[in-house]
C-alpha cells in the first residue's frame, strides 16, 4: 500500500474526540509509511487528519472539485488534485489510494464510504475498507448493517469484511493482513 484515502467531515462535530482522532489517523498514516489522500479541506476533521499526516511527514494529496478551489484547500498539500466534478473526485481517490477509512463525518463521508462498499461488493474494488468508529459514532449504522445481513440483502462475508476499529495504529495493521471477499453479492439468484 502507497496511499490511504480518508473520508470525514469538513466540520468539527460535537465531540473533541473527533479532532483529536483525526489528527492521530493522520500521524499513524504516516508512521506507517503512507501518503495521505483526502478530500483537500483545512476544515473539521478534514483539515486535521492532514495537519496530523502533514507534521509527521506524509505526502498529502487532496482532491477537490473546481467549485470549491480557492476556497478552502488545506495551504500545505503535498499535492492538489482539482476535478471538474465531484464523480471524478470520487474516481480519482479511488484510482491513486490503496485503502479507505472513514472518520465521522456527514452524508458525504457516508456516500463516499458506502460507494466503497458497494463497489468492494460487486468485485469492482479489492482494496480494505474500514471505518474508525470514534466514540460509538457509527454504532447504529453498524447496526444497521447488521441488519442488512440477517434480512438477507447482505452476505455475511461482505460484512465481515469492513474493517472496524477504534484506534488508528490497529485499524491500519489490519488492512496490512487485508484479504478482499471473492464471492457473488447475489444471496437468491
Amino acid at each position: 500500500m502507497k496511499n490511504i484515502c480518508v473520508f470525514c467531515g469538513s466540520s468539527p462535530g460535537a465531540d473533541p474526540a473527533y479532532l483529536q482522532m483525526a489528527n492521530k489517523l493522520g500521524a499513524e498514516i504516516a508512521t506507517h509509511g503512507y501518503g495521505l489522500v483526502y478530500g483537500s479541506s483545512n476544515l473539521g476533521l478534514m483539515g486535521e487528519v492532514a495537519k496530523g499526516a502533514l507534521s509527521s511527514g506524509a505526502s498529502v494529496i487532496g482532491v477537490l472539485p473546481k467549485v470549491f478551489d480557492g476556497r478552502v484547500q488545506h495551504p500545505d498539500l503535498t499535492k492538489l488534485i482539482v476535478t471538474d466534478t465531484m464523480h471524478q473526485r470520487k474516481a480519482k481517490m479511488f484510482e491513486i489510494s490503496d485503502g479507505f477509512i472513514a472518520l465521522p463525518g456527514g452524508f458525504g463521508t457516508f456516500e463516499e464510504l458506502l460507494e466503497i462498499l458497494t463497489w468492494s461488493q460487486i468485485g469492482y474494488s479489492s482494496k480494505p475498507c474500514g471505518i474508525l468508529n470514534v466514540n460509538g459514532y457509527y454504532d447504529g449504522l453498524l447496526k444497521f448493517f447488521d441488519k442488512s445481513v440477517e434480512m438477507r440483502f447482505v452476505k455475511s462475508e461482505h460484512r465481515k469484511a469492513i474493517i472496524v476499529d477504534t484506534d488508528p495504529k490497529m485499524i491500519l495493521d489490519k488492512f496490512e493482513k487485508y484479504k478482499p471477499v471473492k464471492i457473488d453479492k447475489w444471496i437468491d439468484r
